[in-house]
């Protein structure tokens, strides 16, 4: 739809009451509404989680989260940090209830995540995974920590596997790329332009490529084999990272299943290395 907020207005003359408060509240907060949260634009609203589905369905959308992609393609997911830090102090209290309202935030989006988890893609990717001769994560600024955790553990589960965050390095370490690599692209809006740049170079090279990303309108998406996606909506200038970690837990856990007797094995012989090197506080 090549303007949300056009054909929102256009449609006003026939909305129902709740219909039209919803719709008056999207086109007088233009830049907020992308990055709410089915639960906190009801709230917002005042009206229900239900009412908000019915009110994207009329628009033409399968859903809320069809709508909300619209709206953040209109806005250009180019929020400056200044600007969602202003989101953030519109819509979180300086009361408790801001506290608990970021919570409440973090577990809409574990939840929108495994509403439209794809099991299909999220089995391949633990497939490719698994087969891989080696893998390749590439992930900068905020996304970094998530790179670092995956790459920490995939560690531990597969062997050869690189957490890249630097461009000017990556010419070198990714010589001889080809079919029987994986390479993980993680970043969430507002995307990096080198992880864009590399991950396409990647598939350009013919690896698998597994997108971690928000929603099917990143950038990462053109070059990805198997998308994953996962919820990061927060209005405020953090990333919200709960949905994405949940999503890379779940990939681990099912790895570990895949290789079980390779990782037990491998955990026994690390047992005695950190007994030996006395890693642990007793």
């Amino acid at each position: 739809m090549e303007n949300v907020y056009k054909h929102i207005a256009e449609r006003m003359s026939s909305m129902s009451k709740s219909h039209v408060k919803i719709a008056e509240f999207i086109l007088e907060n233009r830049h907020n509404v992308p990055f709410f949260t089915i639960d906190k634009l009801a709230k917002m609203t005042e009206v229900s989680d239900a009412t908000v589905v019915r009110f994207a369905t009329s628009l033409g959308f399968k859903g809320y989260p069809h709508l909300q992609q619209a709206l953040q393609s209109s806005v250009q997911q180019q929020l400056t940090t200044t600007e969602r830090l202003k989101m953030s102090k519109d819509v979180y209290d300086d009361n408790d209830q801001g506290v608990y309202d970021v919570f409440l935030d973090d577990s809409a989006n574990i939840r929108a995540t495994l509403e439209n988890l794809d099991m299909k893609a999220f089995k391949s990717a633990v497939e490719a995974l698994v087969k891989a001769k080696s893998v390749y994560i590439i992930a900068n600024r905020s996304a970094v920590s998530l790179g670092t955790f995956l790459q920490y553990y995939l560690q531990f589960l597969l062997g050869k596997v690189e957490l890249l965050h630097s461009i000017e390095t990556v010419s070198e370490r990714l010589y001889g790329l080809g079919k029987e690599d994986v390479v993980i692209g993680i970043s969430f809006s507002r995307y990096t332009k080198s992880t864009v740049q590399v991950f396409s170079y990647a598939h350009q090279k013919q690896a698998t490529t597994i997108a971690i990303t928000d929603h099917l309108l990143s950038p990462l998406i053109p070059y990805a084999d198997i998308p994953l996606t996962a919820s990061s909506q927060m209005p405020t200038f953090i990333d919200s990272f709960v949905a994405p970690l949940s999503l890379i837990n779940a990939l681990l856990v099912s790895i570990s299943k895949e290789k079980e007797i390779d990782f037990q094995e491998k955990l026994e012989v690390l047992e005695n290395v950190w007994d030996q090197f006395d890693v642990f506080h007793k």
